[in-house]
């Protein structure tokens, strides 16, 4: 077990540091972050490449992200979109914005970029009945793991064809992981397991970082 738990930390790094290139700013970004309080949560780089070229492969016009943090990951989503894509990003903690905010501008993408400021869960079937129904072309979930496939149920009628669901922590956290018994593990097995089944999703986990889910409409 020791020797897999040190091959695995070893992969991960070595994925990260050779997918992993990022600009002076996002280098520096969660250091920045940290400093200023916010939790060390965010995804690597080599999942935040993942992410801008998944949203690329997309229509790139409308995208959602559940759980702002720092704004890392809503950054390489915008580089992503078209140039008159919009990102729709949801935040429940105010600090988070602030600091978001920030670095959106910073990056030179906050003209694509719309915080809303609330909890994902109860934001989103507003969300919903404003953007309507196959509007949206790409989401990514890293928000509360116990809601998952709550929300999954709100975001899956918003899907356009083609259409992508990514979601972070499909396999584990910092400190679960998806064999262990916890109301996020169960809460996230089950998500897995919807979304695999969905006969209108074509679905795979990739195990890099703590599991990226993504499942593509047809």
């Amino acid at each position: 077990m020791e020797m897999t738990s040190q091959r695995w930390a070893f992969t991960t790094a070595y994925a990260n540091e050779v997918f992993g290139t990022q600009d002076a700013h996002l280098a520096g970004l969660m250091t920045e972050a940290i400093e200023a309080g916010l939790p060390d949560i965010a995804v690597t780089a080599d999942v935040g490449r993942l992410l801008k070229m998944l949203t690329s492969m997309t229509q790139g016009r409308l995208a959602l992200e559940l759980g702002t943090l720092a704004g890392y990951s809503g950054i390489w989503i915008a580089r992503g979109l078209q140039p008159d894509g919009r990102l729709i990003t949801v935040e429940a903690v105010e600090a988070h914005i602030e600091f978001a905010t920030r670095q959106f501008e910073r990056a030179g993408v906050a003209d694509k970029v719309e915080i809303r400021h609330g909890p994902a869960l109860a934001m989103l079937p507003d969300i919903a009945e404003e953007l309507g129904e196959t509007s949206v072309d790409f989401v990514f979930i890293d928000a509360t793991k116990t809601e998952y496939p709550d929300y999954f149920l709100l975001l899956r009628p918003l899907i356009a064809p083609g259409g992508l669901i990514v979601a972070d922590n499909v396999l584990g956290t910092s400190n679960t992981w998806i064999d262990m018994d916890t109301p996020a593990t169960r809460a996230i097995d089950r998500f897995n397991r919807t979304v695999a089944a969905d006969p209108d999703f074509e679905a795979v986990a990739l195990p890099i970082r703590e599991g990226v889910l993504v499942a593509r409409r047809g």
